[in-house]
């Protein structure tokens, strides 16, 4: 079985997460959306909310999974024995920091990370682009699944 991690922390989930999370379910039986709790790091949303939007947008989905995690992520991988880490890449930073990454976690476990493009509509939005356009309220809803959007919370 090809069990893959999807880490991050989905505040909110966004049309580019659900893009790489498309693509990746032909690739893997098993897709593990682990939201990662970070104490360093202030959320827009609950954690409540954000495994909500996840579960709501793959509800008919069995291959995704949603989990919570502290810590290394290589750990939460081996702890659930998932072979792969997923990401996704928007442009040449993202690829220069995640390949940092994922250097390191290969050297430490034998854990890949596979690397999808973000397809070319949604390569502009990360999650903090649109929590600063949800809290200047402007529209963005175009940046998000129904399930995050305010009239469906």
């Amino acid at each position: 079985m090809k069990k893959a991690v999807f880490p991050g922390s989905f505040d909110p989930l966004t049309l580019g997460h659900c893009d790489i999370i498309d693509r990746s379910i032909k690739l893997f039986d098993e897709i593990i959306v682990a939201v990662g709790i970070n104490s360093s790091k202030k959320c827009m949303f609950t954690l409540e909310e954000r495994k909500k939007f996840i579960n709501t947008h793959y509800i008919n989905e069995p291959k995704v999974k949603i989990m919570v995690y502290e810590g290394l992520t290589v750990d939460f991988c081996k702890k659930n024995q998932a072979d792969f880490i997923l990401r996704g890449l928007r442009n040449p930073a993202d690829f220069e920091f995640e390949k940092a990454i994922a250097q390191t976690n290969r050297k430490l476990t034998s854990i890949d990370t596979v690397f999808f493009l973000t397809s070319a509509n949604n390569s502009y939005i990360s999650s903090s682009i649109v929590r600063e356009v949800i809290i200047n309220n402007g529209d963005y809803t175009k940046l998000v699944p129904a399930c995050v959007r305010k009239d469906y919370f």
